[in-house]
């Protein structure tokens, strides 16, 4: 168990780190630290979310029975990932570090910084991405041990499934950089905004119909039998997982608004009106 946690542990920070040294040092780009910084962090969430879709693809595809069949990915993939979650809110925490700091909230720069900006942003960091810091924290705290420890080998086809949700991640961090660099009046922008609506709702959204569906067919059960005939510790489970998804979509839909209909263009459409 503990060789794929190191290498997740040496893979994802060091990348993060070889990227953002690239950035700054190749003498064709010399970001500045900030930019380095965001655009590397962003870097890390795609590889690591192409990764993890390429092994849930896999393992999904090679269980053919979606309760018995097992594939060596599923718990390896598991394991490898753990770290990412504990690097990926430190990361998160250092860009909203810097956003902070070109904000000028945190004094001149290279100047002596006002006694506990260092807790004013960490609380503000908490305070807007509390929702992301606690996935993660559940991700590492309770999804982990309960793939490793309590499934006892079965149901890789569903962890599989479940892993192809970051199909839509990339999408959302080509996003962030695009609104960072204020390219949002640009066709790439609403092309990448269209395919993240689209991934984000097939694949996290849609996802847990979808399993509840397998397991039904499996079962010989339709799809409305299903959550009657599953113990209530799943049926809430992939409730708590499922409503920060819909949250995240919610203002997908709404950033999609905003992007396709800006205010003035047209008369205010449903969407609108809840802004």
């Amino acid at each position: 168990m503990l060789t794929p946690m190191v290498a997740g542990g040496v893979v994802f920070p060091g990348l993060f780190l070889l990227s953002k040294n690239t950035l700054q040092r190749l003498p064709q780009l010399r970001w500045e630290e900030a930019d380095a910084v965001i655009v590397s962090a962003r870097l890390v969430s795609s590889v690591q979310a192409v990764m993890a879709s390429t092994a849930g693809y896999i393992v999904s595809t090679s269980c053919k029975h979606v309760i018995d069949d097992q594939h060596w990915l599923s718990s390896a993939y598991t394991q490898f990932a753990v770290p990412y979650f504990i690097y990926d809110i430190y990361a998160m925490f250092l860009c909203h570090w810097h956003k902070h700091q070109v904000k000028g909230h945190g004094g001149d720069e290279g100047g002596p910084r006002a006694p506990g900006s260092t807790w004013a942003v960490a609380r503000g960091y908490l305070h807007k991405e509390f929702l992301m810091v606690l996935h993660h924290a559940v991700m590492v705290l309770v999804c982990f041990p309960l793939s490793v420890v309590w499934r006892q080998g079965k149901g890789d086809f569903f962890l599989g499934c479940l892993l192809m949700a970051e199909v839509s991640t990339p999408f959302v961090c080509l996003g962030k950089i695009l609104i960072q660099y204020k390219q949002q009046h640009t066709l790439l922008h609403k092309v990448n905004g269209a395919l993240m609506l689209i991934s984000f709702l097939c694949c996290r959204v849609l996802l847990f119909p979808y399993l509840y569906w397998a397991y039904g067919r499996h079962a010989g059960l339709p799809l409305l039998a299903v959550p009657r005939a599953i113990p209530a510790h799943i049926n809430l489970g992939a409730a708590l997982l499922l409503a920060p998804q819909l949250y995240w979509f919610f203002l997908i839909c709404r950033g999609a608004c905003r992007l396709f209909w800006p205010r003035g263009s047209r008369p205010p459409s449903p969407c609108q009106t809840q802004d």
